[in-house]
């Protein structure tokens, strides 16, 4: 492995270089330790109620296991980074199969996970037609795969459903783990991590303040206008501010650039959080797993990052590249 991977792959004494990493991760920290303080000011105001008041404080103690599991390995290291994508991804389609009663459906489903494990192996070796590659690649395993039982009955559904979950949960959210091949990478992903989950409590906040007309009443009652349109201007604006920092001397730092990415970021998000909405109604269930207190299961913590994902991947891959001053093909390439 060339000294310069050995670097980014492993060493955490660099884990701080760029002072937005270090800044934002004790921004994080702070917010950890305010959170509660202004949860409890709100209820002895009387502006939160007892029920609210629990399931914030059930929120808050669940984030302050998921900020490590989320932060540490960004900051251990590339593979670290890449190793919990791919496990964040088998998870989320684990959880995904037994509702959708895809577990049912061993070889298929079999073939999703290895094409996970696959597109995980290929971030490891910074070798992006391969990865690019693998999604179609899966897709017709899967298609081929499902013949073999001599069952037309339900294949379209056996299919698709198999398909459609790979394709959420391996393909989109596994360009979070290729972009740790960029030396940029934890400013990267602290971005857009602290940005989703923002977006959300924006928009819950907002609409909850502010909110009248419901956005999508049959998909996900609680959600508003108001608090939808709040989320995109404070996420913008909060993306606009950080996104300076996180890429300053690249074309990416122009206000049009990251005025677009953290609309992008702020609709892609709420639209992730209502596609899992619209499978939940569908299957006629509340969470996808309980996993998380309060939260539910990773999909349902984690849903708002699956469109987000390679939307921002292959937009800074258009105008700055990916992992472009780093070793390409680090193992296969002998």
């Amino acid at each position: 492995m060339p000294p310069d991977s050995r670097l980014q792959w492993f060493d955490i004494r660099h884990a701080f270089d760029s002072p937005f990493t270090l800044w934002a991760t004790a921004g994080i920290g702070m917010l950890l330790v305010l959170t509660p303080l202004v949860i409890i000011a709100l209820k002895r105001k009387g502006w939160v109620g007892e029920k609210l008041y629990h399931e914030l404080m059930l929120r808050y103690q669940s984030w302050l296991i998921l900020v490590p599991i989320i932060l540490l390995p960004i900051l251990a290291g590339a593979i670290a980074t890449m190793i919990g994508i791919g496990l964040l991804s088998l998870f989320c389609f684990r959880e995904y199969s037994r509702v959708t009663q895809l577990k049912r459906e061993l070889s298929i489903a079999a073939i999703a996970c290895l094409g996970i494990v696959l597109l995980t192996l290929a971030s490891f070796d910074h070798w992006y037609r391969l990865f690019v590659a693998l999604t179609p690649l899966t897709v017709c395993a899967i298609a081929a795969v499902a013949i073999l039982r001599d069952q037309p009955q339900g294949y379209i559904q056996r299919v698709g459903l198999a398909a459609l979950g790979f394709l959420l949960f391996g393909s989109c959210l596994g360009h979070l783990g290729f972009l740790a091949n960029d030396s940029n990478y934890r400013a990267m992903l602290i971005l857009i991590f602290l940005c989703v989950e923002l977006n959300d409590v924006f928009g819950f906040v907002v609409g909850k303040t502010l909110g009248r007309r419901k956005l999508a009443p049959n998909t996900s009652p609680g959600k508003t206008i108001a608090g939808a349109v709040g989320a995109l201007i404070l996420t913008t604006l909060l993306f606009f501010i950080m996104g300076r920092f996180v890429f300053s001397g690249t074309h990416l730092a122009a206000t049009t650039h990251l005025l677009v990415l953290g609309a992008l970021v702020s609709l892609l998000g709420q639209t992730g959080d209502l596609m899992l909405s619209s499978i939940k109604r569908d299957l006629d269930i509340k969470d996808m797993g309980a996993t998380i207190p309060g939260h539910g299961g990773f999909l349902d913590r984690f849903d708002s990052m699956i469109l987000v994902a390679p939307a921002f991947f292959h937009y800074v891959n258009y105008y700055v590249g990916i992992g472009q001053d780093t070793p390409i093909r680090i193992y296969t390439a002998g």
